[in-house]
């Protein structure tokens, strides 16, 4: 069988649906869903985005943060990406989301997404917001054996392919073991 073009496309796949959470100048929570966004070094996240509310947000308050969308909140997380903030005020909480102030950084945790990355602002050049990580915390609930569970955190990912956000699968194999098999 013979390769299908596709053409240029951002086709990097699985995409994570990222939560960005950020506060405005009056203190008032707002989110966004950021697709296009890595791990950049051990202590960065780099995300792909426009100018927005949240970025003139990031700009002011110098924090966010960043949550995975999961399958229980699938629903508020679409709507975060579709609604802007500064035709909806209270998009935070027409979504379903409630806030709890981060202790590190002056951005909400949003308290229905189980993982949070909580980020200050390195850079924002060229539609790139690049983001200090000071902490990773995850709710009790989707921790087994003191390391975050795939499982019980339910994340999901954006198909670009087809616009539909999917659910992770089971594990296939064991990082920086099976390899070991060829050596």
């Amino acid at each position: 069988m013979g390769k299908v073009d596709f053409g240029v496309k951002p086709m990097l796949l699985p995409m994570p649906v990222l939560i960005v959470g950020t506060y405005d100048e009056n203190g008032v929570p707002n989110a966004m869903n950021a697709a296009w966004g890595i791990t950049t070094d051990y202590n960065e996240i780099s995300i792909s985005m426009s100018e927005h509310k949240t970025t003139q947000n990031v700009l002011k308050t110098g924090a966010f943060t960043v949550s995975m969308g999961t399958v229980d909140t699938v629903v508020a997380c679409d709507y975060v990406g579709i609604e802007s903030a500064s035709k909806v005020p209270n998009k935070f909480e027409k979504a379903g989301f409630h806030a709890t102030k981060s202790t590190r950084v002056n951005a909400p945790i949003i308290d229905e997404l189980p993982m949070v990355i909580e980020c200050k602002l390195k850079s924002f050049e060229n539609g790139i917001l690049v983001g200090e990580i000071v902490n990773v915390s995850a709710d009790e609930s989707v921790v087994t054996n003191g390391v975050i569970d795939i499982k019980k955190l339910k994340p999901i990912a954006y198909n670009s392919c087809d616009h539909n956000y999917v659910s992770l699968g089971e594990p296939v194999g064991k990082a920086f073991s099976d390899g070991n098999k060829l050596k």
